[in-house]
């Protein structure tokens, strides 16, 4: 397997460090912190770059808060520079990594997205189902992934695929930020109590999502390549497999409990099922069935709460037209691929904006 090399100097690069800082500020160029960065944005670039050669960085103090759809997740943010730092990385490394994932993972990626996802899984659906009459879905669910991933089995993963020592120190110190535990206990636990050292990865991170993906990608490569397992499809930890024979699917279960527990120190939760796909399949916010999809419930009961919001935001004169325009052109989108016209019709005439008087 080919090891990359010589990266960490193309990571310092001023240019790259440039297009970092744009990249980090697109969409937040108003923002307090953001202002102060670009005032003297050179000398802070310069700053970073030292830092990064001499080894003195260390990640800033993230600030923590709270979404509670479709359900209660910590998320964390860093300080302004440390997201240059983080882009800075991640140009230069995502490309490289990119090439190593299989085909059928769909999070994160250019060219990939939820509607693909859909589709393939929709499509594969269909041939089954013409081929075998009857086929089966084996729905893994992770419990707690990205509060569950192990330092040092990433750390191992990334010491396989990159040979740069000085690469390898900086990405230790933004997964081990020793000032910050992210981990958090299995079962009914509050994320404030018991936070866990040497796991867990900080969702709001650009690094976060792409070490997530690389993560499981040793669950994918298992699949493919010692399972054999042909209908096989992952966006971020939601794997869908699919086969005509439920005791085979019964088997493949099985195994890869086995080797997600030894290899990725990660456990399937009870969400975990083997369902007929005439029953529909749940995958990327859709309920998926081979001759239509609708919008799951739980989509639909976070895309109703949130445009709620943003009706009280605007009122209030907290958000303008512009700010909520993406918000709602985005669901609209998700909408189109889906078989609900009178959801949507009756999202648009309920969504009236008008201002406190």
């Amino acid at each position: 397997m080919k090891r990359f090399n010589n990266l960490f100097e193309q990571i310092i690069d001023y240019e790259n460090l440039w297009n970092a800082y744009l990249n980090a500020r697109r969409g937040k160029r108003l923002r307090g912190e953001v202002l102060e960065f670009s005032n003297n944005v050179e000398e802070h670039l310069i700053q970073i770059q030292n830092e990064l050669i001499y080894k003195t960085y260390n990640v800033g103090r993230y600030r923590e808060f709270y979404v509670y759809e479709p359900k209660k997740r910590l998320i964390m943010a860093l300080p302004f520079r440390d997201r240059v730092v983080q882009w800075a990385i991640y140009q230069v490394i995502e490309p490289l990594l990119d090439k190593q994932f299989i085909k059928d993972s769909y999070a994160c990626r250019k060219g990939m997205g939820t509607q693909k996802a859909a589709d393939r899984l929709q499509y594969w659906m269909r041939k089954l189902e013409r081929s075998h009459g009857k086929a089966y879905a084996l729905k893994l669910d992770m419990s707690k992934y990205f509060y569950r991933i192990d330092h040092n089995v990433l750390l191992n993963i990334l010491k396989r695929k990159i040979k740069d020592d000085d690469l390898l120190w900086l990405l230790e110190v933004i997964i081990r930020s020793e000032e910050t535990k992210f981990g958090i206990p299995l079962g009914d636990h509050g994320f404030e109590e018991d936070r866990i050292e040497g796991m867990g990865m900080p969702i709001g991170n650009l690094t976060s999502q792409l070490f997530a993906n690389l993560y499981l990608n040793e669950m994918d490569q298992y699949a493919k390549h010692e399972l054999g397992l042909h209908h096989y499809i992952r966006y971020m930890d939601d794997i869908i497999i699919l086969h005509p024979n439920k005791e085979e699917l019964l088997e493949v279960l099985e195994e890869v409990d086995v080797f997600l527990k030894s290899e990725l120190k990660l456990q399937l939760n009870n969400k975990t099922s083997i369902r007929p796909i005439s029953c529909g399949v749940e995958f990327v916010g859709y309920r998926i069935w081979t001759t239509h999809r609708k919008l799951r419930k739980a989509t639909v009961k976070k895309m109703k709460s949130r445009f709620k919001y943003l009706k009280r935001a605007f009122a209030r004169g907290e958000v303008n037209a512009d700010e909520v325009r993406p918000t709602v052109m985005s669901y609209l989108g998700f909408m189109k691929h889906a078989n609900c016209y009178r959801l949507q019709q009756k999202t648009l005439k309920e969504f009236v904006l008008s201002r406190k008087s």
